[in-house]
């Protein structure tokens, strides 16, 4: 479980094919402050995708990435050099600051503008249809596993769906986001919470038309 806080930019030292049938891979990442006490077995978040430790070094770590975590995310665009956003799993005595993360990224999204303020940037990303229902203005979102609020959503419907955040200074220097090009492919994963209150309507409505055909 993460916060969406954000303790270091980390970046890729190297990505290696894992598995006989080269559908996994393993990600070695520098991160000074994120490996000084990782161990084996322990979960790090890389840019909002929950990874297993499996090597650590002394300012690096390596990750087991599955063919389920590639297909779903943009890790597997990831290259040597390539800077990430890390991020220790939360403590359950420390902050909340951000929202809860789980690292299971729903999807990814496209980052169609962004708009320089005074003293902040706003950001616009595409949003699909299937992750379109979840996300609502002023809710919580994750981004590249930055936790963050909507500033604004598309009209339910809308021919072009999608969602905008507005990030302040200290954001945008301490996170990849404050370099993203328009066109470049985040990780998003909604409120966990609006998926359960839709699954438990679903089997609701579900249950209530078993017992009408009874």
């Amino acid at each position: 479980m993460f916060t969406g806080i954000v303790e270091e930019l980390g970046e890729v030292v190297s990505i290696e094919p894992a598995g006989a049938a080269g559908e996994a891979v393993l990600l070695t990442v520098r991160g000074p402050l994120v490996s000084s006490d990782a161990r084996h077995g322990e979960s790090i978040a890389v840019n909002g995708v929950c990874l297993t430790v499996v090597a650590q070094g002394p300012d690096t770590f390596t990750a087991d990435v599955m063919k389920e975590s590639l297909d779903r995310s943009s890790l597997g665009a990831l290259t040597p050099g390539s800077p990430v956003n890390l991020e220790r799993a939360a403590r359950v005595d420390g902050r909340l600051g951000g929202h809860i993360v789980q690292g299971h990224v729903d999807g990814t999204a496209g980052l169609l503008s962004r708009s320089p303020g005074d003293n902040w940037d706003v950001l616009r990303f595409g949003l699909s249809r299937e992750l379109s229902p979840y996300v609502v203005e002023k809710g919580s979102i994750t981004v590249d596993g930055t936790s963050l609020t909507v500033s604004a959503v598309s009209a339910p419907g809308a021919d072009e769906e999608y969602f905008e955040v507005s990030l302040i200074p200290a954001t945008l220097e301490a996170t990849t986001l404050g370099s993203l090009a328009v066109g470049a492919t985040v990780n998003v994963e909604v409120d966990v919470i609006a998926k359960y209150v839709e699954r438990i309507a679903a089997v609701a409505a579900a249950r209530n038309a078993a017992g009408a055909d009874a």
